[in-house]
């Protein structure tokens, strides 16, 4: 067998693990943390409803442009190959480390906080954090270097259980028969000018907390169907996402007024011990942990998958390239995963998060300018899902991502001078690489 064909990922992913990937790589604890944020930025129950609303509408249209772009061109690592098509080798280059670099950071940090939560059930394991955060790392390297199907099993299953766990939370609420307070306040705020600011800062956490959405791409070309499947995953999986967080958000102004919400660092926390008494904190930490798994799964398959493209297109080493029996990209596993322990033992993740906020939105946007451009310059490329009202609702995502750029440059200045350093240096690093890969 040539090592071509030895070196190609298997075609064995289906529809269930599509949508399993999207629920598990998207929703995780930010959804039991940020309402207390949103509400102390908003006050206004109305609002509050519609920023995550508004958050999922920009999703979804995005989801729209992503079905098209992952269905023409099937290849691992997602969103890099649709802006190196359209822009060429140094757009490519650039995009594929900003989206590796955004989705290597998030396995050391699950990593660190399930360990957090698991000393919140076991408070004798208190002087072991790094060490269970670690041996987390490793236990999940050696499921994947299993093979694929197993990665994606576990995928199923702890996505599975994740959305049961919120469904119940949900139920659990709006079956409370304790006192009622009424949730919306008679201020009719909505249209103060700090008010707005707020609904622009709470949108900035909103996506935060969507962000994710789009890990079905990163497995296109693993995928058995990705004609019929990624559309179907991308708009099912994000459809159901919204429906979770926002009748979250309905269910928790049910239990507590607004003023309450906005004073606490952990509503769910607040909410449950309302509901279940003082065993409420031990099932929120047990519903984070299982949210917590299934995202830490999810990514620790997809910085794998953006290596292997880098590495296939000679902008990473060519042992990048190595699949084992399983399907597993090896090398990239092994390289990504060693990332995520130098990241574990530095333990410093507000500058990186903050970083990643800012290279999900450049990444995203030039996806969206790439499906313009592909369609002007390549027509006839097979396209077995067209997005619908193009260009337009490509346009609004084009928009509404930029109006999100600035919104980060002024509420967080460091990291856009790091990204434009990185840019600056990345040019002369594209050039050597590029160097090697015609020599």
């Amino acid at each position: 067998m040539s090592d071509s064909k030895k070196n190609q990922l298997k075609k064995s992913l289906g529809l269930s693990f599509n949508i399993a990937v999207l629920i598990g790589g998207t929703i995780g604890v930010g959804i039991l943390r940020t309402p207390g944020t949103i509400a102390g930025m908003l006050d206004n129950y109305w609002l509050i409803i519609a920023s995550w609303l508004h958050g999922g509408i920009y999703v979804l249209i995005g989801a729209n442009s992503y079905a098209e772009l992952a269905t023409m061109l099937p290849k691992a690592g997602g969103s890099y190959n649709y802006i190196k098509r359209a822009f060429g080798n140094y757009a490519g280059f650039l995009s594929g480390w900003f989206d590796y670099i955004t989705n290597a950071i998030p396995p050391a940090f699950y990593c660190i906080v399930i360990s957090e939560y698991l000393i919140i059930l076991f408070p004798g394991l208190a002087n072991f954090s790094t060490e269970i955060a670690i041996s987390l790392l490793i236990a999940f390297v050696l499921l994947h270097l299993s093979g694929v199907k197993n990665g994606s099993v576990i995928q199923q299953i702890t996505s599975f259980l994740k959305v049961i766990c919120f469904v119940a939370l949900v139920v659990a609420c709006f079956m409370y028969s304790g006192v009622k307070l009424d949730p919306i306040p008679k201020n009719n705020t909505v249209f103060q000018i700090g008010l707005l600011f707020g609904f622009f800062k709470s949108l900035q956490l909103i996506i935060g907390t969507y962000n994710g959405w789009n890990a079905v791409c990163f497995f296109a070309e693993e995928n058995e169907n990705p004609g019929k499947n990624i559309p179907k995953s991308l708009y099912s999986g994000v459809l159901l996402v919204i429906a979770i967080y926002v009748l979250i958000n309905i269910a928790f102004f049910y239990i507590l007024p607004i003023e309450t919400v906005a004073k606490s660092n952990l509503a769910a926390a607040d909410v449950a011990n309302i509901i279940f008494g003082k065993n409420g904190a031990i099932i929120v930490t047990v519903i984070s942990i299982f949210s917590l798994i299934s995202i830490l799964n999810a990514f620790m398959m997809i910085p794998p998958r953006i290596l292997y493209g880098l590495s296939r297109d000679g902008f990473f080493i060519e042992k990048g390239t190595t699949v084992n029996k399983g399907g597993t990209p090896i090398v990239a596993l092994l390289v990504s995963s060693l990332f995520s322990l130098f990241l574990i033992c530095i333990g410093s993740f507000e500058v990186l998060f903050s970083f990643a906020a800012f290279t999900s939105i450049i990444v995203w946007g030039l996806a969206y300018f790439s499906l313009i451009k592909l369609r002007k310059s390549e027509p006839d490329l097979p396209r077995p899902y067209r997005s619908f009202w193009h260009p337009w609702s490509t346009i609004i995502a084009i928009i509404a991502s930029f109006a999100l750029l600035i919104g980060f440059i002024f509420s967080d200045p460091k990291s856009f001078v790091i990204i434009i350093g990185i840019t600056v240096v990345s040019y002369p690093l594209f050039l050597v690489l590029n160097r090697k890969k015609n020599t």
